[in-house]
């Protein structure tokens, strides 16, 4: 009981997730050269992501009241004190490190935090109910698109090469990857979407196309990394598409938010722990 008390303490306080979005950051220092650390740029992208992802776990909440006997939904609405005050000292910790940024850093975070907000708060609509998140097919896009700016971008920029060629070949590279380990969370998510109006892409084209369009994105994943880098981060970047995919191909068959919420959004630590580990060691 314990163990399972820890776990969804970890995963539904957005730990999890804030250290996901560092290791992908970490990986595209590693793979531009630079020396990992915990910087204010990594404190800032763990702290951001711990505030935004407790915004629309609490906001989304709302959106759920005839889902509360899902097991992840119940044990949110049990943590919900534990979210909200981390995401508090989050949103000071964030605040601190935003200063210590250089500037062009801070100019480039504003088209994240912008659609960041939009993505979780309710501001569209008559009665301004609707997020950028409830809108039709749009919600994965965003992610993908967020995910990639500030894992890709910020770093590149904070370096001083966002302007090469292999930086957005990353960027492009990181769309992929995250907007394919997203659409099982759109697969498990279908009820509770059609619950609430929102048409996304599984919706549109069933489970079986889903599954062979993530595939399909995962295989263009590989070739822009064999593209992209020479041969031990391209391998690094080849097996980790190649679990993530296999894991992929079995979300259908699994309930489980473990499965999800542990799993699947930690193919992106899985992914960083290879890359280091060949460039290395």
């Amino acid at each position: 009981m314990f163990i399972k008390k820890l776990i969804d303490l970890i995963l539904y306080s957005n730990l999890f997730i804030a250290c996901c979005a560092v290791a992908m950051t970490w990986q595209t220092q590693l793979l531009l050269g630079e020396e990992l650390a915990f910087t204010p740029l990594i404190g800032l992208v763990f702290c951001a992501t711990l505030v935004i992802y407790a915004l629309h776990r609490v906001v989304g909440m709302s959106k759920v009241k005839d889902f509360l006997d899902v097991e992840r939904f119940h044990v949110i609405q049990n943590y919900h004190t534990h979210i909200l005050f981390y995401a508090a000292l989050a949103l000071i910790g964030g605040a601190v490190c935003f200063f210590y940024l250089p500037l062009r850093v801070q100019l480039v975070l504003v088209i994240p935090a912008l659609f960041s907000i939009a993505y979780v708060l309710p501001f569209l609509g008559s009665e301004r109910t609707m997020r950028l998140r409830d809108v039709d097919m749009i919600k994965i896009f965003l992610v993908a698109g967020v995910w990639a700016y500030v894992s890709v971008l910020l770093p590149a920029v904070e370096a001083g090469l966002w302007y090469e060629k292999k930086v957005w070949l990353m960027f492009a590279e990181r769309c992929l990857f995250v907007f394919a380990i997203t659409l099982p969370f759109d697969i498990r998510d279908l009820k509770v979407d059609r619950h609430n109006k929102v048409n996304t892409l599984p919706a549109q084209l069933g489970v079986s196309t889903t599954l062979r369009l993530a595939f399909v994105l995962m295989s263009l994943f590989i070739i822009l990394a064999y593209a992209n880098y020479y041969t031990p981060a391209f391998f690094a970047l080849s097996v980790s598409a190649v679990l993530t995919s296999i894991f992929i191909y079995l979300s259908p068959r699994f309930t489980h938010d473990y499965y999800f919420t542990g799993l699947m959004d930690g193919t992106m630590i899985l992914q960083f722990a290879l890359c280091y580990y060949v460039l290395t060691c």
